[in-house]
């Protein structure tokens, strides 16, 4: 299979994700698509960082969560998108009229290869299950990063293969922030291992990881009802 065929697969799956019959759909995947969505989230991911964590190892750790990003993001948009100048679907002159939009969202930038939604929301899912090792936590921290990056696809602002390189960036980069965070940390920083259910391996308090838990789930129902409600908004 050539190049070609390659992205004529990528526009014929784009096709079948893109858009919906139900307005529920189209209201819901606008607002979690919106970073300003998550934002609770964030602040309660930093509580369990400072909370177990003293402020100097705590700010070391917000460093190196905004070096995740920084990453993930100038992998993406700095040196891809520019040097592969694909067009988004909704920006592509060839293709726009055949994606269907949400209240005519077509996302910012010409160009979508890759996925900076992708790259970041992954990056951090990674880097913060490598670094607090909770199962519940990192199965909610990946389902954050997947559902507002499906949605790029079904608001038709990206091709499925900007979707997959962007995961791929993301795990990498987390990945590899997480590995000098552990020479740094094994290096310069002690932090005693409590052996008890109440605690994960890495030392964090699974009573606080639960706020985040919470807290995620708690947006996923505020994005539901939002949703229907947008849905009513945004067609009548």
């Amino acid at each position: 299979m050539d190049i070609q065929q390659l992205i004529e697969l990528d526009k014929h799956i784009l096709m079948q994700l893109n858009g919906s019959d139900s307005l529920f759909w189209d209201g819901f995947m606008y607002i979690v698509t919106d970073t300003k969505t998550w934002i609770p989230a964030a602040i309660a991911l930093l509580y369990v960082i400072f909370k177990n964590n003293n402020l100097k190892q705590g700010l070391f750790i917000l460093l190196l969560i905004a070096l995740v990003v920084t990453l993930a993001d100038q992998t993406s948009s700095g040196i891809c998108k520019p040097l592969f100048e694909r067009y988004r679907p909704t920006k592509d002159p060839e293709f726009m009229n055949m994606v269907n939009t949400v209240n005519s969202y077509r996302a910012g930038g010409l160009y979508g290869f890759i996925s900076s939604h992708a790259a970041n929301t992954f990056a951090v899912a990674m880097f913060i299950s490598l670094l607090v090792r909770n199962a519940k936590l990192s199965f909610m921290m990946f389902l954050w990063a997947f559902i507002p990056t499906y949605s790029r696809v079904y608001l038709g602002v990206h091709y499925p293969g900007d979707i997959l390189f962007g995961i791929i960036d993301g795990l990498l980069s987390g990945s590899v922030v997480y590995l000098l965070y552990k020479f740094i940390s094994n290096k310069y920083f002690f932090k005693s291992r409590l052996i008890s259910a109440q605690y994960t391996t890495s030392g964090y308090d699974v009573k606080s990881i639960n706020v985040v838990v919470l807290v995620l789930l708690l947006t996923y129902f505020f994005a539901i009802v939002y949703g229907m409600i947008l849905s009513k908004l945004l067609y009548f």
